[in-house]
């Protein structure tokens, strides 16, 4: 097996979150490895076309960026005790960016937790997880969220 030093966990911030970082933890402590915690807020620069001004859309994703940051910080400080682990608020497409910070990086293996949509949400929403699944070039290990998760509505 190869050897596990560098792992991405890609969280949204849920409740579930807390689930993948667990295991994220438990390989870290197991493996020695390092854990670079990454979030992927909305460029939303698809919407600058809709008589949305650039600059309003710009403040808005800023704004998220700025609480995405705090919320990060406060979440590695909970949830990675006692292993090396870094946050990341990353702007874009989430699949994309995390299999671009997952090469940037030279990680050895992704953490991240599924949706577990089904029927039509799963055709609108499409599954972030399923596309770093089909593309990345290293292993990623999905965590799916518990029943009582799945039938919870944010």
């Amino acid at each position: 097996m190869k050897e596990i030093k560098k792992i991405l966990c890609a969280v949204d911030l849920s409740e579930h979150s807390k689930d993948v970082a667990a295991y994220a933890v438990t390989m870290a402590k197991g493996f020695g490895a390092s854990v670079t915690v990454v979030y992927t807020a909305p460029s939303l620069s698809q919407y600058v076309g809709f008589h949305v001004p650039p600059n309003t859309i710009e403040n808005f994703v800023g704004e998220i960026v700025t609480g995405a940051e705090k919320s990060m910080e406060a979440f590695v400080a909970e949830n990675f005790a006692g292993v090396e682990a870094r946050g990341q608020v990353l702007i874009g497409y989430a699949a994309e960016e995390i299999l671009n910070r997952a090469h940037e990086e030279k990680v050895d293996i992704i953490v991240m937790g599924t949706h577990g949509r089904k029927g039509i949400d799963r055709i609108l929403f499409g599954s972030v997880a399923e596309k770093v699944v089909k593309n990345a070039d290293m292993p990623v290990l999905t965590i799916r969220p518990s029943s009582e998760q799945v039938t919870r509505k944010p």
